[in-house]
């Protein structure tokens, strides 16, 4: 049961924890590519029901677009890797999602409607009027494309030129995870069971023991020092309460077959180390969209996770290849392609 304290309160735990938020997404790192891009253009969105949308833009604003769309307990920040390798080139835009980041909550429940009217309002903001973006979705920003899709069908070809799912799932999350030894590899996980261990609204610890866990179980053995110490900086700057409440109705989310309508190419990304969502997530959309159509290519990485930071330079040379493709219409569309590295 929720206690409800006196505003003088809350604002001062809400202003501690945005500065301890801020400083941990801020962290400057010895690889340049994991540290934040200076001097971001802040697109104002607010969305129907109120939130205030963090949304950055960086780049030439007469280039393509690719928008960034981050999963659970991340960031803007989090796409670090993405915004300085294309900013160069091209509009990169990338959001917190509501109550992620900087964005605030708003009055609407979390759930499939509020991550895709969130999306489309971004593309409202930073779209002219018959322009296309390449879209990509890590982790619950897939989830959020496949979703947009579903509900917003017409908009697909309208808003998008090209999609990448990275590392996502439709279905089955807490079935199938296997982050916590045993569950789903000798006893199948209970949805109530996975909601009370990944809901519990509680701070993540910064020590080199939590670090040795986080890799363990979220990233790949092949991760570096520095990897793993941005990754667990990105997640334990959520805040705690928000992190639990997403997961809790994360573990109920059920998109069934959305990713068919999706009509553009698409590039699937699956992590082969991955515990948290498993390649069998990603082949099993991958293996829908060949159905219909939209597949460009399966590319099966040696990470966990978070493909975009462990093997950023795979990741970034994916994206470059989607983009041509993106631009040349995709006349060479190859349906079910596979790579593997």
């Amino acid at each position: 049961m929720l206690v409800n304290l006196p505003g003088t309160v809350t604002r001062g735990a809400d202003a501690l924890n945005a500065a301890y938020s801020a400083r941990l997404r801020s962290r400057t790192y010895a690889t340049a590519a994991l540290n934040a891009a200076p001097s971001p253009e802040i697109v104002p969105v607010t969305t129907a029901d109120g939130a205030r949308l963090r949304v950055h833009a960086y780049g030439p604003a007469d280039r393509d677009v690719l928008v960034l769309i981050h999963g659970w307990s991340c960031c803007i920040e989090y796409w670090n890797p993405q915004i300085n390798e294309f900013a160069g080139d091209y509009r990169v835009v990338a959001y917190d999602q509501r109550g992620h980041g900087e964005s605030t909550l708003g009055a609407g429940r979390f759930g499939a409607d509020q991550l895709t009217g969130d999306l489309s309002a971004v593309l409202d903001a930073v779209l002219r009027p018959g322009q296309r973006a390449v879209l990509v979705g890590h982790s619950m920003g897939g989830m959020t494309i496949q979703a947009w899709a579903q509900r917003f069908p017409e908009q697909v070809a309208q808003r998008a030129s090209a999609i990448m799912l990275a590392t996502t799932a439709a279905r089955r999350i807490t079935g199938r995870a296997k982050v916590v030894p045993l569950l789903n590899e000798v006893v199948p996980a209970p949805t109530w069971l996975a909601q009370a261990l990944f809901g519990a609204p509680v701070p993540l610890p910064g020590s080199a023991a939590a670090r040795g866990v986080f890799k363990n179980r979220i990233m790949g053995p092949a991760a570096d020092a520095e990897a793993v110490a941005f990754g667990l900086a990105i997640v334990r700057s959520c805040h705690p309460a928000v992190r639990g409440a997403v997961a809790r109705d994360l573990a109920k989310l059920d998109l069934a077959d959305a990713a068919a309508n999706i009509t553009v190419p698409t590039s699937v990304i699956a992590g082969e180390f991955d515990k948290l969502l498993p390649p069998i997530h990603s082949r099993e959309i991958a293996d829908l969209l060949a159905a219909t159509g939209s597949l460009d290519r399966y590319t099966l990485l040696p990470t966990g996770h978070l493909p975009n930071i462990e093997a950023a330079d795979e990741f970034n040379a994916e994206l470059h290849r989607l983009i041509r493709t993106a631009r040349a219409g995709a006349p060479g569309l190859r349906v079910g392609g596979v790579a593997a590295s």
